[in-house]
């Protein structure tokens, strides 16, 4: 079977540092930090006193009041950042056909906020279970990808990938597959996520995985410095509107860039701590590139999963260098989280956008707050450190890494007709 030509059409973004993709955008190439003290609760309490937030986000601009009233965060996130991608991809009912228009949407852990509010809520009480009728719509993890086909009228494939930090590269790798194999025109794609919240930063907390930085968030998120203590929490979604080539040429639909493989695989090894030699990542990247028919010396930029966490940066950039050999030193490595932060479920959308964006604009966004060199780390490796860097990409590499071993790879090409 001939495999079908996958494209980007639309792209749309909410996220810590800007709340559509111009902002974004902005955000990246300017080596912005979103992280600072949490308004949602009363942080005294907390280890954590900080995230990266979504800022000056009114969903009654976007939602009508009484259907936001039904929606958890999460929820809220996917339909404002799948309209911008949806309107920017250009989709009507007259350019469609509405049964081969799927969402395939990410999300690590779903409406933890409404689920924490209803448990609450009931503890107060005098223990009779007295619960929102919307408490189960609005928590479930499917829910969001639901939300975005009733709006939109989409018959296509329609459901959640559950993969924790994950959960929106794998979404976009099934969407991927699902057109190239002809069963679909259209996808819309990525992933949200809403947890920063009391119970995912005490979790993330007691699990020691969150930095603690408190007297200064806005340098928490720091990949690969020496000094680097954790992740720091974020929030929001990435939305892709991914197409086949034909059909997108047919609609006379912009192109950001091509789709040439994804890959996928296990550590096998921990439940949150990566194999010390990145044997799972080595696998996941040599998996993308076969599944693309590329060779490793293609690869110009590679958007690294790049928590800040002591760990999984070493091992991440050891699999790197022993999957690239030589050519390592030759690409653009950076992670977008040391502005974003860690948006868990969301993060392999935001940062396959900000890795669309870099080949578009042929500038690398930064790896910000780096100070120490961290003598674990290979120095001949270019990490695009605190300041974005020029460069015409061709290829770009977007990596996500999940608890439980969850491994998953995007590979994106400069559109060539």
């Amino acid at each position: 079977m001939e495999l079908k030509r996958v494209v980007v059409t639309g792209l749309g973004a909410l996220t810590p540092i800007g709340n559509n993709i111009q902002e974004y955008w902005n955000g990246l190439v300017n080596g912005k930090s979103g992280a600072a003290p949490i308004t949602y609760y009363d942080t005294e309490k907390h280890k954590t006193k900080f995230a990266c937030e979504v800022k000056n986000f009114n969903v009654e601009e976007f939602i009508d009041r009484k259907e936001a009233r039904r929606m958890d965060k999460f929820t809220q996130y996917a339909i404002v950042a799948s309209d911008e991608a949806i309107k920017d991809a250009g989709i009507t009912a007259d350019n469609i056909d509405k049964y081969r228009v799927g969402v395939i949407w990410g999300a690590g852990i779903g409406g933890l906020e409404t689920f924490q509010e209803e448990v609450l809520n009931y503890a107060k009480g005098d223990g009779t279970p007295k619960f929102n009728p919307f408490f189960i719509p609005k928590m479930i993890a499917d829910i969001a990808p639901g939300q975005i086909s009733i709006k939109n009228g989409f018959m296509g494939p329609n459901y959640t990938t559950v993969s924790a930090c994950a959960s929106s590269a794998n979404a976009l790798i099934d969407a991927f597959n699902y057109i190239r194999i002809g069963l679909c025109d259209v996808i819309v794609s990525g992933g949200s996520e809403a947890a920063v919240t009391i119970a995912g930063m005490g979790g993330f907390n007691s699990m020691h995985a969150l930095s603690t930085r408190n007297e200064s968030p806005e340098t928490a998120s720091r990949p690969f410095d020496a000094t680097r203590d954790g992740f720091v929490l974020g929030e929001g979604a990435g939305a892709l509107v991914l197409e086949e080539y034909e059909h997108a040429k047919a609609r006379g639909a912009k192109i950001y860039c091509e789709i040439m493989g994804g890959g996928m695989s296990s550590d096998a090894y921990h439940l949150t701590a990566p194999h010390p030699d990145g044997i799972g990542v080595i696998a996941v990247m040599k998996n993308c590139l076969r599944d693309a028919r590329m060779n490793p010396e293609e690869v110009d930029h590679i958007n690294t999963h790049g928590t800040s966490t002591p760990l999984g940066d070493v091992a991440e950039l050891k699999a790197i260098s022993a999957v690239f050999g030589d050519h390592a030193k030759n690409i653009n490595i950076n992670s977008t989280k040391s502005m974003t932060g860690h948006l868990l479920g969301a993060a392999g959308g935001i940062e396959a956008i900000a890795s669309i964006l870099a080949i578009q604009h042929g500038i690398v966004p930064p790896t910000i707050n780096h100070e120490v060199v961290d003598e674990n780390i290979n120095p001949e490796l270019n990490l695009t450190l605190n300041k974005a860097q020029k460069r015409d990409i061709k290829v770009a590499m977007s990596n996500t890494f999940g608890f439980g071993g969850h491994n998953a790879c995007v590979l994106l090409k400069k559109l060539e007709e």
